[in-house]
């Protein structure tokens, strides 16, 4: 077992991968002290994820090929699977990982896309995505379960599992009590994949002409898992979702150190109107937020025009009630952090909404979150369509 201060994994990313996945599986190690490298294998840095979420990884995968690593993980997405299947030196990389005893892990579409064929899954129990299971069993005993753990490979099945397989990841590298050390504080569900709920009074129609505008800023520090969850939900639900980065860069430096480059600046994503502005967490990045004041007069006319907006985490607390947009709302937000909410009536929920205000709680109920702005715009159905899809 590794130690903190020593283990190190390789996050490979590619043109479409998915990047809740990456991002997540990245956050978790991290916040395990993981020496985490993510590596590009493409011929640039930065590479065109899903969803339109464009990443900036550390290094190019050919940098990688001298350094060992206690664990090689690779997200999915297509087609970033197929991207990184197609990748000789990661072929290599991953191959020599196998055969030296370490530890593989692969997620959605990769198990089946990508160590199946390489061959990597001879005689071992795995699962992936429902979409690719009928694939992976020409290579694997299928497993329907959110992670399966065989011998040094384990696998997991979409965006809705990943936290999970992170912590299982941590565990694997550092032991249960690391593991459970790094769980607490991300809200993660009790009981995962069970239907999401949302504690919601005052409801109102929450409405849009053709589709919904959605306005997310993100600052350097902010919290990727949550800024990524909810760009990725809204645009599968066919909402027109702009990035804005308050800072003086289009490229901002997340929480965990995720590069993400925004569509836009955040005096230009001033001049258009939205149906919805939500906010990630992340405490440094929810501080600048507050101290933005274009953001801020955004939101207060959002509010003028009983417009919807929202926040997670550190946001409720240290965005919406000190500008006063949580005035005779109830709201909910990251457990170390409701002392800053003036009504904590409804922190115990995971999601709140009151009216044309949404709150929730961390990076464990991002997902969640997003699901109920969907729901909130497009129904229940196309919400439960979307986790299906994505195995919330």
């Amino acid at each position: 077992m590794a130690s903190p201060r020593t283990a190190k994994a390789l996050v490979p990313i590619a043109n479409g991968t998915e990047p809740v996945e990456a991002a997540m599986i990245i956050d978790v190690l991290r916040r395990a002290e993981t020496l985490v490298t993510v590596a590009s294998v493409e011929k640039e840095l930065r590479i065109y994820a899903a969803h339109g979420v464009r990443i900036v990884a550390e290094a190019l995968l050919s940098d990688c090929v001298d350094t060992s690593y206690d664990l090689i993980a690779l997200p999915g997405g297509m087609p970033g699977a197929a991207n990184l299947r197609d990748c000789a030196i990661l072929e290599s990389m991953v191959k020599k990982q196998a055969e030296e005893g370490r530890l593989c892990a692969a997620i959605c579409a990769a198990p089946a896309v990508v160590l199946g064929p390489w061959g990597l899954l001879k005689g071992l129990k795995a699962t992936c995505h429902p979409s690719v299971m009928e694939q992976l069993s020409a290579y694997a005993t299928t497993v329907e379960s959110r992670v399966v753990q065989d011998g040094n490979v384990i696998t997991s099945r979409g965006p809705g599992t990943t936290m999970e397989l992170g912590i299982a990841l941590v565990e694997r590298l550092f032991g249960k009590e690391k593991a459970d050390e790094v769980r607490g504080p991300l809200v993660m569900h009790s009981n995962p994949g069970d239907e999401y709920t949302v504690a919601e009074l005052n409801s109102i129609p929450w409405t849009y002409s053709d589709c919904p505008k959605v306005l997310v800023p993100i600052a350097n520090d902010s919290e990727e898992m949550e800024a990524l969850s909810i760009i990725d939900v809204l645009r599968r639900a066919k909402a027109t979702v702009t990035v804005a980065s308050v800072e003086d860069t289009l490229e901002v430096s997340a929480r965990r150190k995720v590069k993400i480059v925004a569509d836009m600046l955040i005096g230009d994503a001033a001049k258009f109107q939205y149906d919805l502005i939500v906010l990630p967490g992340g405490l440094p990045g929810a501080k600048k937020f507050s101290s933005t004041e274009t953001l801020i007069g955004l939101l207060k006319k959002q509010k003028e025009l009983n417009r919807p907006y929202g926040a997670i985490c550190a946001s409720p607390g240290w965005v919406l009630e000190p500008h006063g947009l949580l005035t005779g709302k109830k709201a909910t937000g990251f457990p170390p952090m409701i002392e800053k909410l003036s009504d904590k009536s409804m922190v115990e929920h995971r999601t709140v909404v009151d009216g044309n205000v949404i709150t929730s709680k961390g990076p464990g109920s991002a997902l969640e979150f997003a699901l109920i702005i969907v729901e909130k715009f497009l129904g229940r159905n196309k919400a439960l369509e979307l986790c299906k899809a994505m195995l919330v």
